[in-house]
């Protein structure tokens, strides 16, 4: 391994700053206050760094490790700890272990810091309340590369360990801004942004509509789907046509047929 800047050594696991990191894994209040989380593994730190977030702290376990040149992901402030493997598998949260572990500043996910292209693609998700979902989402906006993707009425926190592992890192890979219902369909009427919601009512079938113009594809939860108000002030409504006996799919394979027709129809461009 590769020699770096002077390393602390923890050892306990009941060492206080080891036991504030359990919290900030577990609990939503200590990553809200702190404004920091906890990223796991090698491909989604350097995916974070490589999205510009800002590495606190960097801790790792060397019976764990294979070989990782630790120097990559340390910028001149970031805090190097080696710690023993009972601290390491206290902290993981993955089966999976690669031995290392990121302390990382949260962003800001503003409606008006996202970049759009001249004929945006974006997928917007509606009020959901699993992390799981939110990492699936985040995968298929990454592998379509949409402009953005927009939690309306979040329920659940983005920094959710569960929303980290999901995505596969993805999280980092996209840009991504929270607020309102209200908030994001003004928004987009500004921008002349054509929406299509996914909802069974006043719905035409998803493949006859042309999605090579600006365009946001709007999708709810299997539960409750979305709120009134996406479906009033679509452009138009829409829906997956299903031939079985139940009239709903998981949000996230809903969202991934959508936006892979999108990109069909724009020669996935």
């Amino acid at each position: 391994m590769a020699s770096f800047k002077m390393i602390k050594k923890i050892e306990s696991v009941q060492n206080p700053y080891i036991k504030s990191l359990v919290q900030l894994q577990e609990k939503a209040k200590a990553r809200k206050q702190s404004n920091s989380f906890i990223i796991e593994g090698q491909r989604e730190i350097q995916l974070a760094k490589k999205g510009g977030y800002e590495l606190i702290t960097i801790l790792y376990c060397n019976e764990f490790m294979n070989n990782i040149d630790i120097n990559q992901y340390v910028e001149n402030h970031t805090e190097i700890i080696e710690i023993s493997k009972d601290v390491y598998q206290k902290l993981a949260y993955r089966d999976t272990t690669e031995g290392i572990i990121a302390v990382a500043q949260q962003k800001t996910h503003f409606l008006d810091d996202l970049k759009l292209s001249k004929n945006p693609l974006i997928l917007i998700a509606e009020a959901l309340e699993k992390p799981g979902n939110i990492g699936a989402i985040l995968r298929t906006a990454d592998a379509a590369k949409v402009d953005a993707v927009i939690i309306a009425n979040p329920k659940t926190e983005l920094y959710n360990p569960n929303s980290i592992r999901s995505s596969v890192g993805c999280v980092f890979t996209n840009q991504i801004a929270l607020d309102t219902t209200e908030r994001v369909i003004q928004f987009l009427k500004d921008k002349g942004i054509s929406i299509y919601s996914a909802t069974l009512q006043d719905s035409n079938a998803y493949h006859l509509e042309d999605f090579t113009t600006p365009t946001a594809l709007v999708v709810g939860t299997e539960a409750t789907g979305l709120s009134s108000l996406w479906r009033q002030e679509s452009s138009q409504n829409i829906n997956i046509p299903m031939s079985g006996e139940i009239d709903s799919m998981n949000v996230s394979v809903a969202a991934a047929i959508l936006v892979f027709e999108a990109k069909r129809q724009r020669n996935f461009e």
